[in-house]
């Protein structure tokens, strides 16, 4: 198979980042995870494969660049949340503050999540970083004040309902990711209130 090599030369490292992740992206979508290789995705994007290695450490984080912004904003959103909120109202409140930032990379995101569903290491490789993630919600849990295992158990929580709202809005974009979380966190309520 020939590879269309671009003979652009990025100057800004984030552009040679995203010129390898899309490279990546379409590589995997056509070759499978597996079939593909980290001189490949180097040559499509246009920069040597010692390039591809100051970006990502193996062809495996080209699929996760991203998850840190988006755990730091989480984060702060958590943070800041207004203080007469509720542990899960904050954890809906921060997933609310996110769903312009993901819905916008919809176009990414979405192929991103087939890759994944046929590849059992990248499975293994997304329940590390959601661990992670997890993780990283409860502490700035705790830095509101909520207890340590009631900040895990709210991370865990909070994570899974945004998880369910996450499949939804991929299912159907008919309503809005903000919609899909309401409704989420809504059903939960309701399912945990019943006797």
């Amino acid at each position: 198979m020939t590879y269309r090599v671009l003979f652009y030369m990025p100057k800004n490292p984030e552009d040679a980042r995203k010129k390898l992740q899309y490279a990546a992206m379409k590589l995997f979508a056509e070759n499978g995870y597996d079939a593909t290789t980290t001189a490949q995705i180097a040559a499509l994007a246009g920069v040597t494969e010692r390039t591809f290695f100051r970006h990502f450490p193996d062809k495996r984080e080209v699929l996760f660049l991203g998850q840190e912004v988006l755990t730091a904003a989480l984060g702060k959103a958590i943070v800041a949340a207004s203080p007469e909120l509720s542990p899960l109202e904050v954890m809906q409140q921060a997933f609310f503050s996110v769903a312009g930032l993901i819905e916008s990379n919809r176009p990414y995101s979405e192929p991103r999540r087939k890759i994944i569903a046929q590849t059992p290491a990248l499975q293994e490789r997304e329940m590390t970083k959601h661990l992670v993630m997890i993780k990283q919600l409860s502490v700035a849990l705790n830095q509101r004040g909520v207890s340590t295992s009631d900040a895990d158990f709210v991370a865990q929580i909070g994570f899974v309902i945004f998880g369910h709202a996450l499949a939804g809005w991929f299912a159907d974009v008919s309503l809005s990711l903000k919609d899909y979380i309401s409704q989420a966190f809504d059903e939960f309520r309701f399912l945990s209130e019943r006797r």
